[in-house]
């Protein structure tokens, strides 16, 4: 088996990084924005490479600039970033005072890629696809890539023998808050999920030391949901109601500077026309 290939087999079956469902820990919550336009923010069509099973290949190389997208619900699920920013920062927004200096580096690195991706950028603003100004703030890099990326953005830091999670824009969780899982290791991240054993902790922890820069890698993730809004911290259960397809497409980057491992979340939801369920 060449090196990397085990964890490469390994890390499809812990389910997606901090993507979920745990099925005994069902909670209640009242709707968020129902029947507003914040809770009905879908995407007409998965990308190509997402089509197919998410268990094969698992992971995969992604190209250098590719961990960042921009789709069609751009305009709609920036807005309802900027929404919960603005409302509840302390929920969606964390960064630990030693994680500052990784994050102000994940800024330079989105930005770079930025113009690409349709958007104008200049020594203080970034005006982006939907037409909005953002102005770039390097003392608030969170609160700025908030503004700027459909990808929540989760950076982890070597301390010991483990990768621990120390800073993060979290706005559109799947069945996960970041106050259970900031300042904590990956075992600790992990600690609810059956299928997560020492065996696999290890496994993933080598792939988080092993991620170069440069060299991103990706996967996917398909869930079945039956509430369509983007912030869901608890997994919401609605008797015979319709379902959602969620789809993350996740990607591990390391960044050059600081070595920081970053983790990348973009979300899909289809209706079930369009989902095809």
């Amino acid at each position: 088996m060449p090196p990397g290939a085990e964890i490469l087999q390994t890390w499809p079956k812990i389910g997606g990084m901090f993507a979920e469902i745990r099925q005994n820990e069902v909670s209640f919550l009242p709707f968020v924005f129902r029947g507003s336009p914040l809770d009905r923010i879908f995407q007409t069509h998965l990308p190509p490479e997402m089509q197919g099973d998410p268990r094969l290949p698992g992971i995969g190389p992604c190209g250098p600039e590719d961990w960042l997208r921009v789709d069609e619900a751009y305009a709609g699920q920036l807005a309802y970033r900027a929404h919960l920013i603005a409302t509840a920062p302390e929920t969606v927004i964390w960064c630990a005072p030693d994680a500052r200096p990784a994050a102000r580096e994940m800024l330079e690195e989105a930005l770079a890629i930025l113009p690409s991706l349709g958007f104008a950028v200049d020594a203080a603003n970034v005006t982006c696809p939907d037409g909005r100004v953002v102005r770039t703030d390097f003392e608030r890099p969170l609160y700025t890539l908030g503004h700027l990326l459909q990808e929540d953005i989760c950076i982890l830091q070597k301390q010991g023998d483990e990768h621990v999670l120390t800073a993060a824009v979290l706005c559109f969780p799947a069945s996960w808050s970041l106050a259970e899982k900031v300042g904590r290791p990956l075992t600790a991240i992990h600690t609810p999920v059956v299928e997560y054993d020492g065996n696999i902790a290890n496994r993933v922890q080598r792939l988080f030391d092993g991620v170069q820069v440069g060299r991103p890698l990706w996967r996917f993730n398909k869930l079945m949901y039956v509430d369509s809004d983007l912030h869901q911290p608890s997994h919401r259960m609605r008797p015979n109601a319709p379902v959602f397809l969620r789809s993350e497409r996740q990607c591990i980057l390391r960044l050059p500077k600081s070595e920081a491992v970053v983790f990348t979340i973009h979300t899909w939801v289809l209706d079930q026309l369009h989902a095809g369920i």
